[in-house]
């Protein structure tokens, strides 16, 4: 965050789903720097998000329990967001799940995890944007951003159905940029294999192999997710429809 950065996002609010994630946390610093003020949501760590609050410059930001496979719990939240501060400028739907299972052990990929991994990657990304459709489309209009994965393009990643809900939430962007446009925007953002929380527990002979094929010489940070969020929260708003990758180039080859 550079000085000219500071206070872009002033006035406006911002939901970051999953918000004290390891990426969450890195966009919702972000968005509190540039001005904004956030609500970070979770499903079941409030010591983590309110940890993180603590931290965060500005006023008026929020922790909020919200489960997006409960759409009773979305449209609570859109409520509190409605009346508390009468706006909402941008959501990130950051929140989803994942567990290691090698591609060809079919059944290791239980019926179970599949529909926990499909009903919170993509139902919960399309019941988030649902309830907060009427906020989003007040005044000057909003903006989505849904966190997706480069494996949703080269079906590469944790499991096949993680690989298959990342595709899932790159088509729902595509469709719901041409339907809700001009009033709201909605964009994928995509890493590679991000280093933090979820890969301190990778090999580091692992990590160090994708990093060596991936053009730019290294892996995702949470920060570099966060800055493309904060591109086009502020600079690239004429973007709708996209799918934005932060992968070093790792689609290339």
């Amino acid at each position: 965050m550079n000085s000219k950065q500071i206070n872009l996002l002033a006035g406006r609010i911002a939901i970051v789903t999953g918000g004290a994630g390891g990426i969450g946390s890195a966009i919702t610093r972000q968005l509190a720097q540039a001005g904004a003020t956030v609500v970070i949501t979770y499903n079941s760590d409030p010591a983590k998000a309110d940890a993180l609050l603590a931290t965060l410059p500005g006023n008026g930001h929020v922790v909020r329990q919200a489960s997006v496979t409960e759409s009773a719990s979305l449209a609570k939240l859109a409520d509190f967001v409605a009346e508390t501060y009468g706006r909402l400028d941008i959501l990130v739907n950051n929140a989803g799940i994942t567990t290691p299972v090698p591609h060809d052990d079919l059944d290791g990929l239980t019926d179970e995890w599949i529909d926990q991994i499909l009903q919170t990657n993509v139902r919960g990304t399309f019941a988030m944007i649902r309830a907060c459709k009427p906020l989003l489309m007040a005044d000057e209009g909003g903006l989505v951003v849904n966190i997706s994965s480069i494996a949703g393009q080269t079906g590469l990643g944790s499991n096949v159905a993680y690989c298959a809900s990342k595709a899932a939430i790159d088509s729902m962007t595509r469709s719901l940029a041409r339907s809700l446009a001009p009033k709201i925007r909605v964009v994928s953002v995509a890493p590679g294999l991000v280093l933090g929380e979820y890969t301190s527990r990778f090999d580091p002979a692992f990590l160090q192999s994708n990093a060596d094929l991936t053009p730019m010489g290294r892996l995702a940070t949470a920060t570099d997710v966060a800055n493309a969020v904060l591109a086009l929260a502020t600079t690239m708003t004429f973007t709708t429809g996209s799918i934005i990758p932060v992968d070093g180039g790792r689609t290339l080859l």
